[in-house]
């Protein structure tokens, strides 16, 4: 690791998330020097809607920057590189003379464009999608999106092919309001549109031509890490060079550490997402997983599966706002204590449908097995233990997809839980190594972007700052933890 003195040594890095904007200043062992956070709007105009104001991403992000120089008691000019990681698949449209959004953003929960997912479906596209691009055929992503604003914006096909408008995920846009004019995005946002195809890790004219979407429109892919510009110096008193940009979860994959094939990470946010390392070849998976690029450096893709379940935190989120059982999400530990594995409740919770390797958006959350004795403690029992199943399908799915998984990495609000943290190991039968920061996410980006200017000599460096902060073994026997998942599956079967 690199630790010389000559030139600036701090790091800031963008973490624009789907609720906030934090900017953090790490030094080069990554202690947190500096730090703002601002939160923003959430809009929902219609049902399944659900849109950003950009100008209130870029307004937070800016105070955000502002506050962690603040904080740090230092200036611009000993910044050494900035980093960007941001929510995915999130979408703007904007002009490329005056910066103009031309709609809000359309975030990636948003639904609005199910009906023309699934006529394309319908038409026979989706095993073509799937091949190039490496995800389903879903609203989640990019693609539809950009289509449904051509289609809105007065004149915005028109416009677009002329090349008057720029299209960008939230990480594209915010490198152009910080440089003034740079149009380009980093090679794992790309993958999450499904127009970018994933072999060449260029935009696939095929799908293009899919969507009607004008090359004009699209930013330039580059490598993870590289030098994409300069920030404005009358933005901070002095320029900051931008060199590194990840979507939110590949960077969490790499600040866990995760830079070999066969190593896994599951985030444990609103909903989880668990990805797993497949080095430089493309899986295309058999179980509904998604294929997906994780980083490109000097040119070389490393890519990964990826399975996503909607509901994580949400559910204990259900427990205190619905039920109302508990009045902290911490509660649910002591609930559970004492709870055995063979309480009769199962919950199978489904409540905006299940994600992978299902992908039922039509299924229904359930409890089973309640009795006269269930109650409190029993419910929350079995809502921890249903993300530990959750977890175990998509642990599952990687694995019959070829990949041999040792043990998992994880972060996420919900790791606080050490009762929750033995189910996910009991569950999965795998060592389950918590992390030692909140800030896993943005630690991948802020490494990224020391990498390139040489604070870091080389990605094995992130595995010596990717400490765990506990380790649960599983205690479970095998044939009681098979016969405790069977009886999960044949739920799960009953609410598809």
């Amino acid at each position: 690791m690199t630790t010389t003195s000559a030139g600036p040594t701090l790091i800031m890095a963008l973490d624009q998330g789907t609720t906030s904007s934090r900017a953090l200043i790490f030094d080069s062992q990554f202690n947190i020097v500096g730090r703002g956070q601002h939160e923003f709007a959430q809009y929902f105009p219609h049902d399944g809607w659900v849109e950003h104001d950009p100008e209130e991403i870029w307004s937070t992000t800016l105070q955000a920057c502002r506050d962690a120089l603040r904080q740090a008691n230092c200036q611009a000019k000993d910044i050494a590189a900035l980093g960007i990681t941001n929510q995915r698949e999130t979408t703007v449209v904007w002009e490329r003379d005056t910066g103009k959004p031309l709609y809000r953003a359309i975030v990636w929960q948003d639904r609005r464009t199910s009906a023309y997912c699934e006529s394309l479906r319908k038409e026979g596209h989706e095993a073509m999608i799937q091949e190039k691009a490496g995800l389903l055929l879903d609203p989640y992503f990019s693609g539809t999106k950009v289509r449904w604003l051509l289609d809105n914006i007065p004149n915005g096909q028109e416009r677009a092919a002329a090349g008057e408008l720029c299209f960008g995920t939230i990480d594209s846009y915010l490198l152009w309001r910080l440089t003034g004019n740079v149009h380009a995005t980093d090679a794992s946002n790309a993958s999450r549109t499904l127009l970018m195809n994933l072999a060449t890790c260029d935009w696939d004219d095929e799908l293009l031509a899919l969507f009607n979407i004008p090359r004009a429109l699209l930013p330039t892919i580059r490598d993870n890490a590289c030098l994409f510009g300069n920030t404005s110096a009358s933005l901070f008193g002095a320029e900051i060079p931008i060199t590194a940009m990840i979507g939110d979860q590949q960077a969490a994959l790499l600040g866990q550490g995760c830079i070999d094939q066969g190593q896994v990470k599951s985030t444990y946010g609103t909903g989880c997402f668990a990805l797993v390392n497949t080095g430089h070849t493309i899986i295309r998976s058999e179980y509904k997983l998604l294929s997906t690029l994780a980083w490109r450096l000097d040119g070389q893709p490393t890519y990964a599966l990826e399975g996503s379940i909607f509901m994580a935190g949400a559910i204990v989120q259900w427990l205190r706002d619905k039920l109302g059982i508990i009045q902290r999400a911490s509660e649910t530990e002591s609930l559970s204590e004492g709870v055995s594995w063979q309480q009769t409740e199962l919950l199978i919770p489904a409540f905006t449908g299940l994600g992978a390797p299902y992908w039922r958006p039509d299924a229904r959350a359930a409890i089973f097995g309640m009795t006269r004795d269930t109650g409190r403690r029993q419910i929350a029992a079995a809502a921890l233990r249903s993300v530990a199943y959750q977890t175990q399908d998509l642990l599952r799915a990687m694995s019959d997809d070829g990949q041999d998984i040792q043990q998992l990495r994880v972060d996420g609000g919900m790791t606080d839980n050490g009762w929750f943290m033995q189910a996910l190991s009991d569950v999965t039968c795998l060592p389950v190594l918590r992390a030692n920061s909140a800030e896993i996410t943005v630690r991948g980006a802020a490494f990224l972007a020391g990498l390139q200017v040489g604070i870091f000599d080389s990605l094995q460096d992130i595995q010596r700052l990717a400490r765990s902060k506990g380790r649960f073994e599983p205690e479970l026997n095998r044939d009681e933890r098979d016969q405790l998942y069977d009886r999960w599956l044949a739920a799960v079967d009953k609410v598809r």
